[in-house]
């Protein structure tokens, strides 16, 4: 693994800003090592936009504006992934129906769009913890020794791929 990155933010639209230069900054300086993910820049900063403003508009809607959301970035020579985690409900991304293209609907096109920007894109849900011993290095037998209620504790996990495209 090249870089793995984490950047928590509070559950406001105004931390767009922060998190699409966060996301600019680490680009410009990964560029060196896989210039191929300065080339999906615009496609990748879009799809984070999104994902992350569906997590503020919909997984938050009704928390409190403190409430984190998560991005997490993992880059591998030919593999970029950016979760965004929320803690909000969950949904079915299966159960949207997809818009008319031409209509006039406004929302509802966020995961057609994320879906069309990445090589994948899923959605999970999973305990706080289990999605933490990525970052933290801890085994699921030592996270199974620690506080049961922190590992109830749940979020919801937006992964976005896009790999190299071989010219």
């Amino acid at each position: 693994m090249l870089e793995r990155t984490c950047l928590t933010v509070s559950s406001q639209l105004e931390e767009l800003s922060t998190v699409q230069q966060w996301f600019r900054t680490l680009v410009a300086r990964l560029a060196v090592e896989t210039p191929w993910v300065n080339e999906q820049f615009d496609q990748l900063n879009l799809a984070l936009a999104e994902g992350f403003t569906n997590a503020v508009r919909h997984a938050h809607a009704g928390l409190p504006q403190s409430t984190p959301i998560d991005i997490e970035l993992s880059l591998e020579p030919e593999q970029i992934e950016i979760c965004i985690f929320d803690r909000g409900a969950p949904f079915d991304p299966n159960s949207l129906s997809e818009p008319t293209p031409g209509s006039l609907r406004e929302g509802g096109y966020g995961w057609f769009l994320l879906r069309r920007l990445a090589d994948k894109v899923t959605y999970d849900r999973a305990p706080l913890r289990q999605l933490n011993d990525r970052l933290s290095g801890q085994s699921r037998e030592q996270l199974m020794e620690q506080d049961s209620e922190s590992l109830a504790i749940q979020r919801n996990c937006l992964r976005i791929v896009k790999t190299a495209k071989v010219v």
